[in-house]
């Protein structure tokens, strides 16, 4: 239905994974949503995207997927949501604060980690909620709920409002979207333009800043080198005689 085949991120492609996984594309769609809400890396899936295009395409089917009914799925997605939620917030009370203490990385910035701190205390638990719809924060905040001790009973409920209101709703509004003829041809047309614009947005940012913290890290070790090299305070050059 697309032109152009999605061959370099076939994984991201909601297309590709009804064609090739049948009734557990499903799965697939939810492991990646407990991937981006629950692994550390999981913030280069562009997962609103998923949500929406699979929405959409359970519509184009009827409203099932690989068999499954759309509010089946959708509640399936809404659970892989909260149990990413709950693993990220286990690795930040296990490990979290290495990760969040360790140097610039790129990966593990101090830029993501503060944007992510800046955000639960603007907005207090209900960042656990809206996080939900932040690209990059929806991975760290689970940590930082965890390294911050935040009381986990509060958490996981907070954890399970947001992951449905994410999960089954975006997915959701994917599908409704098929009611509205115009924008449902632009998502079911350009889903290759859309999917491969959401990964630049997530991963090119990423990687300029780890581009910009190599660039930093380098003149900062010849500055420290240089200095390393001049005469101590109060010794004289050497002179020519």
């Amino acid at each position: 239905m697309h032109s152009v085949a999605l061959a370099l991120i076939p994984w991201l492609d909601p297309q590709y994974i009804l064609d090739h996984f049948g009734a557990i594309a499903v799965l697939v769609v939810c492991a990646i949503v407990f991937a981006e809400t629950g692994l550390l890396i999981g913030f280069i899936f562009p997962g609103d995207s998923l949500l929406v295009i699979t929405g959409l395409f359970a519509f184009d089917r009827g409203g099932q997927i690989g068999g499954i009914p759309i509010w089946v799925a959708a509640l399936m997605i809404g659970a892989a949501a909260f149990l990413g939620g709950e693993l990220g917030y286990y690795i930040g009370k296990k490990a979290g604060p290495p990760i969040f203490e360790r140097k610039e990385s790129g990966l593990f910035s101090k830029e993501n980690v503060d944007r992510t701190n800046a955000f639960f205390h603007r907005f207090g638990p209900l960042a656990v909620i809206l996080a939900r719809f932040v690209p990059v924060v929806r991975t760290f905040l689970p940590i930082a709920a965890g390294v911050g001790r935040m009381n986990y009973k509060k958490y996981s409920l907070y954890n399970a409002i947001g992951a449905v209101v994410w999960g089954v709703g975006v997915t959701f509004l994917g599908f409704f979207l098929g009611y509205i003829p115009p924008i449902a041809y632009i998502v079911r047309n350009y889903i290759d333009v859309i999917l491969i614009l959401a990964v630049l947005v997530t991963v090119v940012p990423a990687g300029l800043h780890y581009w910009r913290t190599a660039r930093k890290a380098k003149h900062a070790a010849e500055a420290e080198q240089a200095a390393a090299q001049r005469p101590a305070d109060g010794a004289a050059w050497p002179t020519e005689q």
